[in-house]
């Protein structure tokens, strides 16, 4: 039995891996292994970690890393502290290839340990293009990766053209793609769904009526801006008239500026018809997805998993400058009149069709069914 660690930190990571991890532990010649770490631990953060359990994974090992402040300080020796720890949980478990998920700094510590211990890494959704320090952390796993998994093929020809053997990437898709077609496509799970206990605080949803879907993370290289860009979302939000629903940030350089804006906007009295929540399990945030007038912010799932739903986005910012966009993405600045006229045009224009740009729902097996054969160099030698 090949044993395949897989690392989650964040509520993000845990969507772009559950279904791999489900892969993983259903194949009969792979076993998992689950390390939670960073912000997934966090109640602060939806306590995730509860979510991974609950869903039937067991956590084997748990790494306390995050350093409360949330600025480019604590980012970098939250960093540290990870790979401080890692080694000796990869050390304890002896996993036959570590995987490793997307662009975020419990990511890049995760990739640097293993590699530094000759333990083969896989690292899905690289070679893609965004803002932040997210764009530099994804490119350096690559070039620590011994085997590649990106979501799309202009992913797949960037991770080749930096120099990555071709026979090493393979082009898969997007495994969050594959929770969103099982939850949209189980009529179960759809009859079963109900929006009234998601927690959190301020005025009532009524589900009746339409919405929007507010999200919105801390941008890591605009660090100090991010309460005034959060600000104009929800001003914005508020001039167009409807209910929304808003989530929490991520732990990202920046996050108490956002939580500062939404605690001020709510303050001031101004949240009315506002719902706020710290976390949604995924099959909820999906038929959130699917059921929002607009998704506002500048959340990659609006990029992803909005193109395969056909989710009207707003994209604010900079946040996703470069990543591959389907038809239902407008992007616009971070001016309150922007963001307005934008989530007025996406309401009154509706739902769009899918745009499989991110896969097609298979990732996570076709992912499982690749580790359980692959043959790893250690030694990687770039062709450039």
């Amino acid at each position: 039995m090949r044993k395949v660690c897989i690392v989650v930190g964040s509520r993000a990571n845990y969507s772009s891996i559950k279904s791999l991890m489900a892969a993983v532990q259903g194949h009969a010649d792979l076993e998992l292994q689950v390390v939670a770490m960073a912000s997934a631990l966090s109640d602060r953060y939806g306590a995730v970690y509860q979510h991974i359990l609950k869903d039937g994974f067991p956590i084997d090992a748990r790494v306390n890393m995050l350093l409360e402040g949330e600025t480019p300080t604590t980012m970098a020796k939250s960093t540290g502290l990870g790979l401080l720890e890692l080694p000796s949980v990869f050390d304890h478990l002896e996993p036959d290839v570590v995987v490793t998920v997307g662009d975020r700094f419990e990511t890049i510590a995760t990739a640097v340990a293993a590699a530094f211990m000759n333990i083969p890494l896989a690292h899905t959704m690289g070679g893609e293009v965004t803002g932040t320090i997210d764009e530099s952390i994804r490119h350096a796993i690559s070039k620590f990766a011994h085997i590649h998994f990106p979501a799309s093929e202009d992913a797949r020809e960037r991770i080749i053209r930096l120099g990555e053997d071709p026979e090493t990437v393979h082009m898969v898709g997007c495994p969050r793609i594959d929770l969103v077609a099982g939850i949209l496509n189980n009529a179960r799970v759809k009859s079963s769904f109900s929006p009234d206990n998601l927690g959190g605080v301020g005025d009532p949803i009524d589900w009746d009526k339409p919405f929007l879907l507010i999200s919105q993370h801390p941008v890591t290289t605009e660090f100090g801006d991010g309460k005034e860009q959060i600000l104009n979302t929800l001003k914005a939000a508020s001039h167009v008239g409807m209910q929304a629903l808003v989530l929490w940030p991520n732990s990202d350089a920046g996050a108490d500026d956002i939580a500062r804006g939404i605690r001020t906007y709510r303050e001031m009295g101004l949240a009315v018809n506002m719902h706020f929540c710290k976390n949604l399990p995924v099959d909820t945030y999906i038929h959130m997805m699917d059921k929002t007038a607009c998704l506002v912010g500048n959340s990659s799932s609006g990029i992803r998993e909005g193109a395969y739903i056909g989710t009207p986005v707003v994209n604010v910012g900079s946040r996703q400058d470069g990543r591959e966009r389907g038809q239902n993405v407008l992007d616009v600045g971070y001016g309150v009149d922007q963001i307005e006229s934008a989530i007025r045009k996406q309401v009154s224009i509706g739902k769009y069709s899918m745009d499989p740009i991110y896969g097609d729902g298979t990732a996570g097996e076709r992912i499982a069914d690749i580790l359980s054969f692959a043959t790893f160099k250690i030694q990687k030698q770039i062709t450039y």
